[in-house]
């Protein structure tokens, strides 16, 4: 994706189902758990980069111990930060106490991190501060084990203001309105009861508060409380929570808009926002990994019990497809085939767009993420190709000759690495002119391998804003003095702003919104506009069950083709000589590529929750009153 576009997050859970000197026999160190959650981080490091953060949780230490231990950074490469830090105290302690060195009991003791319960975060931050108190995992203390609650996710609530005043009725007084500290209160409301509850079952049975904690710990509902904490939830989420004394839990959205998946066998249990982490990380097979249900959670109790419960009614399936398009590693075996489709499907209409003359076009990505979906167009382009082939043969069959053979089979697709990032740009300087000016070059091309008489073909994950492609791409593909540049999308049109995680939070960001408002100006149907904003404006009070997304009414009067029409002539400057068309994929091809992922709310605005269309009503609203403002 040649736009910048931030994502938020990636989720990590380990628990260690065996002693730790079971792992000091068989992998040499009873540090196992610390140095595999380095792995499931590092390997999602695709998913956040403005912080990271590692809880873990020590099980049956004597009171006085410190069983709960957590670190976070921001800083400018937090993965590492964070197992430096772990790694230095570690080394710390074994210097200081060189009779911890061979005993794990005294390791487990007195180091931190050393335990059996982990859960690690990487982050992007969608809005808001990059503050070190936004970074995961959040903790919840309390002098009581079972009450303590850590919590981490991938997520973004919709209705986050709801949310807060649940709690505030519940007599919360929570520290701010942030989503992340709501949930990790509604579910500690929930927490706290639960164990009231059996406390004072305990209590009416005769036992003493001490006697009662085990057995809290073994009747503590966690699917209950979750039920209860999620009932008003609307958002995509995959959510992560650590209990002091030792459960675990990872619970997934209804729509499966957020990606959450888990192995275990005898001596682990493990998840991750993404499947080839776990199989790299463990070496286990693709077949061996399960993705969590929508609407369910993956429960872990302290005696190592794993427990799939139903947690809320599932929507129908909406997995987010920029997961498949861009977002999630493409090492996964189903998301490199389906990338590969995004390319072979959209391949006709590049065909029909260079006029079919494969001999005097060149084909190439930008950027590297966009790698996958080439493969797939250059596999149809040679298919076409070969077809082609078969033709001219076909065609000379009385009278082909070697040498007339060879002339045809030596026809070859002409691709070539076109497009590199040089640098990564700071915005250091403030003059708007000198600072367009550095942006143009972030690019660098190979020069000498496009002659003026060609087509240049470049293919790109999606095409959001168009920054990147205005002030930097097209100027420096045009260097090479093709004769027509086609930029070509492997994702459709993105029309709708996001909600549930994704960096695409305002319409007149959007550069396919910007190209249908200009359309209409330009057609004397601008009236529309004003339409859809009454039409928003008396639906503002409605309950989100009740809210239409009008919006759609924006693009309705035009064809795809008129719209990406419009976007190339906007994103192409007087001073570009070549010809410059824009190619996106279609929705119905998308779901073709990627079957199970049909979460497509901001190609079609087609939203898998009812917060959805409120957001996109605001989102219009903020955009007609000229407010800078997040609809959510």
């Amino acid at each position: 994706m040649s736009d910048a576009l931030k994502h938020e997050c990636g989720i990590a859970l380990l628990r260690l189902k065996k002693p730790l000197e079971f792992y000091k026999e068989k992998y040499g160190s009873a540090f196992y758990g610390v140095q595999k959650m380095y792995l499931l981080m590092e390997k999602q490091h695709n998913r956040g980069q403005d912080g990271a953060g590692l809880a873990s949780i020590k099980l049956d230490v004597a009171p006085g111990e410190r069983y709960i231990s957590r670190i976070r950074s921001n800083q400018a490469q937090p993965i590492q930060d964070v197992f430096a830090q772990i790694n230095s105290r570690i080394s710390e302690e074994l210097e200081q106490h060189p009779e911890y060195q061979n005993d794990v009991a005294l390791q487990k003791a007195n180091i931190p991190y050393i335990g059996e319960l982990f859960l690690g975060h990487v982050r992007y931050g969608t809005f808001g501060k990059n503050s070190i108190e936004s970074v995961h995992p959040f903790l919840r203390q309390n002098n009581w084990m079972h009450r303590n609650l850590i919590v981490a996710g991938n997520f973004n609530m919709t209705n986050v203001k709801e949310l807060f005043e649940d709690l505030v009725r519940l007599g919360q007084h929570p520290k701010e309105m942030a989503d992340t500290v709501t949930v990790m209160e509604k579910i500690g409301h929930f927490l706290d009861d639960e164990v009231t509850d059996l406390y004072q079952q305990c209590k009416n049975d005769g036992l003493s508060k001490r006697d009662a904690s085990p057995v809290i710990a073994e009747k503590l509902n966690i699917g209950r409380i979750l039920r209860r904490a999620s009932k008003n939830w609307d958002g995509g989420y995959a959510m992560a929570g650590l209990l002091g004394h030792g459960d675990a839990f990872v619970t997934r959205d209804p729509a499966g808009i957020r990606p959450a998946f888990y192995y275990q066998d005898e001596e682990i249990v493990v998840v991750a926002s993404e499947r080839p982490v776990i199989q790299t990380v463990f070496n286990v097979p693709f077949e061996a990994i399960q993705e969590i249900t929508p609407g369910h959670a993956i429960i872990i109790k302290k005696d190592g019990r794993v427990i799939d419960e139903q947690i809320r009614e599932a929507l129908p399936l909406k997995a987010c497809s920029f997961e498949r398009i861009y977002f999630s590693r493409g090492s996964d075996a189903e998301i490199y085939q389906e990338r590969k489709n995004l390319g072979k499907l959209i391949m006709p209409a590049v065909l029909e767009a260079v006029d079919n003359d494969t001999d005097n076009t060149v084909f190439s990505y930008i950027p590297n993420t966009a790698e996958t979906s080439f493969y797939g167009m250059v596999e149809a382009a040679n298919d076409f190709l070969n077809q082609r082939k078969i033709n001219d043969i076909l065609a000379h069959k009385d009278s082909l000759s070697a040498e007339k053979l060879q002339e045809i089979l030596s026809v070859k697709l002409r691709s070539e690495k076109i497009a590199i990032k040089d640098v990564k740009l700071r915005t250091f300087i403030t003059e708007d002119s000198s600072r367009d000016d550095m942006v143009a070059h972030v690019y660098d091309v190979t020069y000498g391998v496009v002659k003026p008489t060609d087509n240049l073909v470049i293919i790109d994950d999606s095409i959001v804003r168009g920054t990147t492609l205005k002030q930097s791409i097209i100027k420096m593909l045009d260097r090479l003095q093709p004769k027509k540049l086609v930029i070509v999308s492997s994702a459709p049109q993105i029309r709708y702003p996001d909600c549930y995680g994704i960096d695409m939070a305002k319409l007149e960001g959007l550069v396919a919104f910007r190209a249908a408002m200009a359309l209409l100006k330009e057609r004397n149907l601008y009236h529309i506009v004003e339409e859809v904003y009454q039409k928003s404006k008396a639906q503002e009070n409605f309950h989100d069950s009740e809210v239409v997304n009008y919006v759609k009414e924006i693009y309705a009067p035009f064809t795809d083709q008129e719209i990406s029409d419009k976007i190339a002539e906007m994103l192409t400057e007087e001073t570009v000589k070549a010809e410059v068309k824009i190619i996106f994929q279609t929705v119905d091809n998308l779901h073709k590529a990627c079957p199970k992922n049909l979460g497509d709310w901001y190609f079609t605005g087609n939203y898998p929750t009812d917060g959805g269309n409120r957001v996109v009503n605001r989102a219009f609203m903020n955009f007609y009153e000229g407010k800078d403002a997040r609809a959510y």
